[in-house]
């Protein structure tokens, strides 16, 4: 069984440098926690109190821009904030769109940065996913409009405040989606039979234990809550994909595409449950 799995893993390139990846990471020490205030919580399973968008969490330390709950906030309702993920969003305000003024010390710059932060966060998304995809060898047709189109989002992400609050997020999203299909399809050919379409399913609560989701289209589907323990998820486009409380113990996550941490930070997991090198077991998940 291990050498099946083995001869699965999908093939990357030996010469392709992963040297933009420091930089699609949170880098919360040179942030001004913009995730701490610029989005709105509503009270819910996530978080634990109503907060309005572009107002300071209370957790939100005055003398520095540290959580004062940080270790605790689980346990005390605010699940929502440790599977939140910026891309490395936050920085890029923070030290290249804002030059190292804050919030707090330029209060005049607090409104337009808060609007500015989500816009950065979705290019940085997307500019995590056309990294990703270049990597696998079977990418390789494509590779070159996959580094244009990396080239071109990240030409973006260096604009002026005013510029990228002109950014339509929605057309650029259509326009790379396409793209990042291609490639992801190109990666599952390698699955062979025939695999499974559930993009945009609603698999909430989906009794999945032991399911062979080899190559599956997963976009965007709904697996809140969905039993996937001991599932197959080899090589399956997982882009957009629900995992709130899904249950992936012994999982194989192996070359899963477009899987990212909050991903994995929303579900349930254990040791057993496989993943890919790039991304780091969740420290909630049971041994």
């Amino acid at each position: 069984m291990s050498d099946q799995r083995e001869s699965s893993a999908p093939g990357r390139d030996p010469g392709l440098v992963d040297e933009r990846a420091d930089s699609l990471r949170a880098d919360c020490a040179n942030c001004f926690a913009l995730c701490c205030v610029a989005p709105a919580f509503a009270a819910s399973a996530d978080f634990a109190i109503d907060k309005p968008a572009g107002r300071a969490c209370p957790n939100l330390r005055s003398d520095d821009f540290g959580c004062g709950v940080h270790t605790r906030l689980r346990d005390i309702g605010f699940s929502g904030c440790t599977v939140y993920d910026c891309f490395g969003a936050g920085q890029k305000v923070a030290q290249v769109t804002y030059a190292g003024q804050d919030w707090r010390r330029a209060p005049h710059t607090a409104k337009q940065m808060f609007r500015v932060f989500p816009i950065m966060r979705d290019l940085h998304e997307l500019l995590r996913y056309l990294h990703e995809a270049q990597a696998p060898a079977a990418a390789r047709p494509i590779r070159a409009e996959l580094r244009a189109a990396y080239a071109d989002t990240e030409r973006l992400t260096l604009g002026e405040p005013a510029e990228l609050l002109r950014i339509d997020i929605g057309a650029l999203r259509q326009q790379l989606n396409p793209l990042l299909l291609r490639a992801g399809e190109l990666v599952r050919a390698g699955v062979g039979g025939r695999k499974k379409d559930h993009r945009g399913a609603d698999l909430i609560g989906a009794r999945l234990k032991g399911a062979d989701l080899r190559g599956a289209n997963l976009r965007g589907a709904y697996l809140i809550g969905a039993d996937l323990r001991g599932a197959d998820l080899r090589l399956a486009d997982v882009i957009g994909a629900d995992f709130r409380d899904a249950d992936l113990r012994g999982a194989d996550l192996t070359g899963a595409l477009y899987l990212i941490q909050s991903q994995l930070d929303a579900a349930k997991g254990d040791s057993r449950t496989i993943l890919p090198p790039t991304l780091t077991r969740p420290a909630h998940w049971t041994t």
